[in-house]
């Protein structure tokens, strides 16, 4: 075997590492599969093309570094010609994302893309009903930007983010210096920053993450930790919208199903069509209206 032979890439994974005796900690994230999976629920324009599969390689190297089980969300909110980009990374590290846009839409950074705006991330606990929301304005020209300026005001956590996606495959790099001062290496956390600055973006999409690290950081104390799998998965589903239906009361599904005939509903991550008549509607309802007082059941 060749050992001088490129390593092939790790597809749709994600490596955390940490500098020994100093406070520096990262993460490599490539998204394969993950991104394409993505890409076949909608046709979108190159311009929402890479800005999702940014925030898509962004909210997986968040989630790992918090600890929590449950869904982490991630919103553009703008005023420009895109008015909304969503990335949800769950803590299995199953990925979806969608957008809306209009019709007037040209390459540009994330002022000329989505205006003036907000940028939200919400935690959304498994075994919780407390939701935890920040928000700041959308500050920045690049998704990287943004959410560096998001970590430093909503976290006090410094962060540098390097991103970049195209039409296969969507990859970031993460560095965060940790709040901790027992470091024995003071200038570790600059020296990082400087050998990340020389990362590219082709570097970064065509390189697996060991030979990124060893590329970047080969005269350091590095601890490497197994690599972790991630998977595009939607979490809609029939019962779901059934759950929603149920939400809106009988009189409204009613009064859908006399002005359509049917209802019908499109997940906005995944396309998927449910389908729901006459026949469904009085089926979803049928429990309820039995344990209603005064009902008799033959």
């Amino acid at each position: 075997m060749d050992s001088h032979r490129p390593l092939p890439p790790e597809r749709d994974t994600l490596t955390r590492f940490l500098f020994e005796h100093a406070e520096v900690r990262g993460e490599v994230v490539r998204l394969d599969a993950t991104w394409r999976a993505v890409l076949e629920c909608h046709a979108y324009p190159e311009p929402i093309r890479n800005l999702l599969g940014e925030m898509m390689a962004a909210a997986s190297l968040l989630a790992a570094t918090l600890k929590f089980e449950g869904a982490l969300i991630m919103q553009m909110q703008g005023s420009g010609p895109v008015t909304l980009a969503v990335v949800e990374c769950s803590s299995e590290f199953h990925l979806r994302a969608t957008a809306k846009w209009r019709d007037d839409l040209a390459p540009g950074d994330i002022a000329t893309l989505l205006g003036q705006g907000k940028f939200v991330i919400t935690i959304d606990p498994k075994s919780s009903n407390q939701i935890y929301q920040g928000i700041v304005a959308l500050e920045g020209t690049t998704v990287a930007e943004v959410l560096e300026h998001y970590m430093l005001q909503s976290e006090q956590l410094e962060t540098r983010l390097w991103l970049a996606a195209d039409g296969e495959q969507a990859c970031g790099f993460l560095l965060q210096r940790l709040p901790e001062n027992v470091s024995e290496d003071a200038d570790a956390w600059n020296r990082a920053l400087n050998l990340g600055n020389t990362l590219t973006s082709e570097e970064l999409l065509k390189l697996p993450a060991r030979e990124i690290l060893h590329r970047l950081f080969h005269e350091e104390d590095l601890r490497l930790f197994d690599p972790r799998p991630v998977s595009f998965r939607c979490t809609c589903s029939r019962e779901r919208v059934a759950n929603m239906l149920r939400l809106l009361g009988l009189n409204e599904v009613h009064s859908i199903l006399e002005e359509q005939g049917k209802i019908e509903v499109d997940c906005e991550f995944c396309n998927r069509h449910y389908h729901f008549d006459a026949v469904d509607a009085e089926q979803l309802f049928a429990a309820e209206v039995l344990t209603q007082p005064g009902s008799t059941r033959h």
